[in-house]
C-alpha cells in the first residue's frame, strides 16, 4: 500500500434531519457555538440545505457522493460520518470507539452493507468494544492519514487514546505519530483534522498550536521526508476551519474541498501555493460549522476498490 492514493474519488455524506450543535461534545470542542438566537427547526433546515448543496457541488466536479438520510432524533452530529468509520485500499473498513455516548448511535451497519455491494470489502475491524474501557479514536477526525507514506498523525486528546491508535496502526500498517496541540488558552485541540489537512503534495497545518518544539521539529522533518510542501496556518485560520479541508480526486485533476469560511481566511499567497497543486472548491456551510466541524468532517473518504 506504499503507493496508495491520498485523495479519494468517492465519499459518504449524511443528510441529517435533526441537526443541532451537540451539547454532549461542547465541553471539549472549543470550535462549537451553542448560544444561538434561532430555532432548532431553522438550524436543521439550513443544515439540510447546506449538505444538499455540498453534494451537488462535489458531484458537479465528478466526485462520487454516496448520500444517506439520517432521520434519528438523538444523533445531532451524524453529519460528520468520518469519525465513526474509515475505508482502506486493502478492502478493510475500520469502525471506531466514540467519546460521546450519543455519537455512538451514529454507527450504521446499513451504510457498510450498501458500500459492500459496490466496493470490495474483505474485512471489518470494529474497535467499538473499547468504549467500555474509556478508550477512544474517532476515525479521521482523531487521525490525519498519509496514505502513501503510511503515517497516522494524531493529536492527543479526550477523543484519541494512544493505545487504540497503536492498535489501529498495527492492524492497518501505519506508523503512529501522536503529538500534542493546544489552542491559545492551552486547551487540547479536540480533533487532528481541524488542525491539519494532508494532500498528495502539501500539508496544511497550524504549527503554532504544536508548542512542544521537539514534536514540531519531528512533524516538519516527516513532512519534508514525505515530499510535502508545508503551508502554515495561523490559529485564527484554524478557528475558521482552514485546516478542515479534504483533497479529492476528480476526472479533471485533484480538488481541495473546504468551506467558504476557511477559504476567506486564507491569504493570497496561501491560495497561490495551494492552487499550484489543486483547484480549491469553496463550499458555504456556516450552519454546520456551528457544531464545530466543517467540510472535511462531513466527508468520509472511500478508498476501497470498485467491484
Amino acid at each position: 500500500m506504499k503507493n496508495a492514493n491520498q485523495s479519494p474519488s468517492a465519499v459518504v455524506m449524511i443528510r441529517p434531519h435533526h441537526f443541532i450543535a451537540n451539547p454532549e461534545t461542547a465541553a471539549d470542542n472549543v470550535f462549537q457555538q451553542t448560544s444561538l438566537n434561532v430555532s432548532a427547526e431553522y438550524i436543521t433546515a439550513e443544515a439540510g440545505k447546506e449538505v444538499q448543496k455540498t453534494i451537488e457541488i462535489l458531484r458537479s466536479h465528478g466526485v462520487t457522493v454516496h448520500a444517506f438520510d439520517d432521520f434519528t432524533k438523538d444523533t445531532p452530529d451524524s453529519v460528520f460520518p468520518n469519525n465513526w468509520f474509515t475505508t482502506h485500499e486493502d478492502g478493510t473498513i475500520g469502525i471506531f470507539p466514540m467519546y460521546c455516548e450519543n455519537r455512538r448511535k451514529e454507527k450504521n451497519p446499513e451504510i457498510i452493507k450498501i458500500l459492500s455491494k459496490e466496493y470490495q470489502v474483505n474485512k471489518v475491524i470494529d474497535y467499538s468494544m473499547l468504549e467500555e474501557q474509556h478508550l477512544f479514536l474517532e476515525g479521521t477526525g482523531s487521525m490525519v492519514l498519509d496514505h502513501s507514506n503510511r503515517y497516522a498523525y494524531a493529536v492527543i486528546s479526550n477523543r484519541m487514546s494512544e493505545r487504540v491508535l497503536n492498535q489501529f496502526c498495527k492492524d492497518f500498517d501505519y506508523q503512529p505519530v501522536p503529538f500534542t496541540a493546544t489552542d491559545d488558552d492551552n486547551v487540547a485541540i479536540y480533533h487532528t483534522n481541524v488542525l491539519m489537512s494532508m494532500a498528495t503534495d502539501f500539508v496544511l497545518i497550524g504549527l503554532d498550536c504544536v508548542k512542544n518544539l521537539v514534536e514540531r521539529t519531528n512533524l516538519i522533518e516527516r513532512f519534508q521526508k514525505s515530499d510535502k510542501e508545508i503551508i502554515e496556518l495561523t490559529y485564527q485560520q484554524i478557528c475558521n476551519f482552514a485546516g478542515n479541508a479534504l483533497e479529492l480526486s476528480t476526472p479533471n485533476g485533484n480538488i481541495l474541498a473546504m468551506s467558504t469560511t476557511a477559504y476567506n481566511s486564507l491569504t493570497a499567497s496561501q491560495v497561490l501555493m495551494i492552487e499550484s497543486y489543486v483547484q480549491i472548491v469553496p463550499i458555504d456551510v456556516p450552519t454546520i460549522e456551528l457544531a464545530g466541524g466543517s467540510i472535511r468532517c462531513m466527508l468520509a473518504g472511500i478508498h476501497l476498490s470498485k467491484k
